[in-house]
C-alpha cells in the first residue's frame, strides 16, 4: 500500500458493492482491447451464423443430387459448386454449412456436460474431503490413465451410431482432467471464512457446493470449458472421420469420412476434403484464442510486455 504525500488528503476505500460493480466493466474493457479475444470471438460469431442460418447461405440443399460426379469420386470446383461435389452429386459446400449447426451443437452440448461433471466431482471432493474425496479421486485418476482414442472406439463401437451416441461418449471420457484442477482449486477454498460461517449457519453441503464456492471459481470453469472445446471438435471429427458416426448425418465429421470413402484426394478433388478439415481447424482456433485470451486477462503472469517508447526531452 502506498503512503500518503503529507499535506494531501487520503482517498477513502470504494466499497465491496462498488469494487464489484465495476469488476464486469473492467474486465469488458480488457476483452475489448485483447486481440486475439477479439479475433476468437469474430470466428465464432460468423460460425455461430453460419449454424443459425445455413438456409440463406448454402448454394444449394446438401442432399439435392447434381448431374456432374466425376465418375463417383465428385467432381472438382466449378461454376455453380465452389467445392466441387460428392460421389453422387451433392454440393459440398451446401454440405459443409448444413454441417455447421451440428458440430458445433454437439460440441457445446458437450462441453457443457462434461464441465457441469466436473464442476460437481471436483468441487465435492474438495470440499467433502475423507472418504468421499478420497473415491471421487481415484474415480477421476482411473479416467486420466485410461487411453482415450482406443476408449472412444470401443465405446462408438457398442453404441447406436449417431449423434447420441457421440454425445455421450466424448462426456464420459472428457471430464477427468478438468475435475482433477478444480478439485486443486476447490483445495485452496476449503478452510475460508465464508465456507466456515455458511457451514456455522447450518447450511447444506450441496447449498455451500453451488452457491458459495462455485461463484468463486467462474473463471476456471469458463477456462475449463474453452479448452475442453478445442479437445471436443477435433475428436468428434476424428470418430467420424474413422467411421464411427452417422453418415447420414450432416457434420464436418462425416464429409471428412465421406470424402475419404469416396477417394477424393486421389481422384484430384482434394476440396472435398480439405474444406471441413479447414473448417475443424477455424472452430478449434476460435476457442484457443478466446482461451489463451481469458488465460491472460486473468494471470497478469501471461500478459504480453507492453513495449512504451520513451520520449527523452531535449
Amino acid at each position: 500500500m502506498a503512503l500518503p504525500v503529507s499535506g494531501t488528503e487520503v482517498a477513502p476505500t470504494a466499497p465491496t458493492s462498488e469494487v464489484t460493480a465495476e469488476h464486469p466493466r473492467r474486465f469488458l474493457r480488457a476483452v475489448l482491447h485483447s486481440r486475439k479475444a477479439m479475433a476468437g470471438i469474430l470466428i465464432l460469431l460468423v460460425l455461430l451464423f453460419v449454424a443459425i442460418f445455413p438456409g440463406i447461405l448454402a448454394p444449394d440443399n446438401p442432399y439435392a443430387v447434381s448431374y456432374a460426379t466425376g465418375g463417383g469420386s465428385g467432381a472438382g470446383p466449378y461454376a455453380g459448386h465452389l467445392l466441387g461435389t460428392t460421389g453422387v452429386g451433392q454440393d459440398v459446400l451446401s454440405q459443409l454449412i448444413w454441417g455447421t449447426r451440428l458440430t458445433l451443437l454437439v460440441t457445446v452440448v458437450v462441453c457443457a456436460i462434461a464441465t457441469f461433471v466436473s464442476m460437481i466431482m471436483g468441487v465435492s471432493a474438495a470440499y467433502i474431503g475423507g472418504l468421499t474425496d478420497r473415491v471421487l479421486t481415484v474415480v477421476t485418476d482411473v479416467f486420466l490413465i485410461l487411453p482415450v482414442l482406443p476408449l472412444l472406439i470401443v465405446l462408438a463401437s457398442y453404441l447406436t451410431p449417431g449423434t447420441g451416441s457421440l454425445i455421450v461418449v466424448l462426456c464420459i471420457t472428457s471430464w477427468a482432467f478438468q475435475a482433477r484442477q478444480l478439485r486443486s482449486q476447490g483445495l485452496s477454498l476449503r478452510n475460508r471464512d465464508f465456507l466456515v460461517a455458511a457451514k456455522a449457519r447450518g447450511e447444506r453441503s450441496l447449498y455451500i457446493i453451488l452457491v458459495e464456492i462455485v461463484p468463486m471459481m467462474t473463471s476456471l470453469i469458463v477456462a475449463s470449458f474453452l479448452s475442453l472445446a478445442v479437445y471436443v471438435v477435433g475428436f468428434t471429427a476424428g470418430l467420424q472421420f474413422l467411421g464411427l458416426g452417422n453418415s447420414s448425418q450432416l457434420m464436418w465429421g462425416t464429409v471428412l469420412y465421406n470424402a475419404q470413402q469416396g477417394a477424393a484426394l486421389e481422384a484430384g478433388n482434394a476440396l472435398w476434403a480439405l474444406a471441413p478439415g479447414a473448417a475443424v481447424a477455424l472452430m478449434g482456433t476460435g476457442f484457443a484464442l478466446v482461451n489463451y485470451a481469458f488465460d491472460e486477462i486473468g494471470n497478469p503472469a501471461l500478459r504480453p510486455v507492453r513495449r512504451h517508447r520513451v520520449r527523452i526531452a531535449a
